[in-house]
């Protein structure tokens, strides 16, 4: 037996001890859909508009992507990016932006 039929027989058998399986390199994960998403972000503005608040609302997907945007017609043109870097940040973190918070003043 050559060598390269010995390799070829060695990967053979290495492959049949230990199979590998299709299923385990594939990942599968629940997504926000776009209603959902513009649910959320209304509710988070009507909440802050009873607090008097005029913000921007960012809701971004489990990577970090904006899905919505809101901004209140009087909140500040530099919202739309603070919002939408909190949330990406939050999102990289897998924290809530409330417990970031928290963590930044301890």
């Amino acid at each position: 037996m050559n060598v390269r039929c010995l390799s070829v027989a060695t990967a053979l058998l290495i492959a049949s001890i230990c199979p590998v399986r299709a299923e385990e390199s594939l990942v599968a994960y629940k997504s926000l859909g776009p209603e959902l998403a513009l649910d959320l972000a209304r509710a988070a503005l009507a909440n802050c508009r009873t607090r008097g608040y005029q913000i921007a609302v960012a809701v971004v997907d489990r990577f970090g992507v904006t899905q919505v945007m809101l901004r209140d017609r009087f909140a500040g043109p530099h919202t739309p990016s603070t919002a939408a870097g909190k949330a990406w940040t939050a999102a990289s973190f897998k924290t809530s932006t409330t417990e970031l918070n928290a963590i930044s003043y301890a």
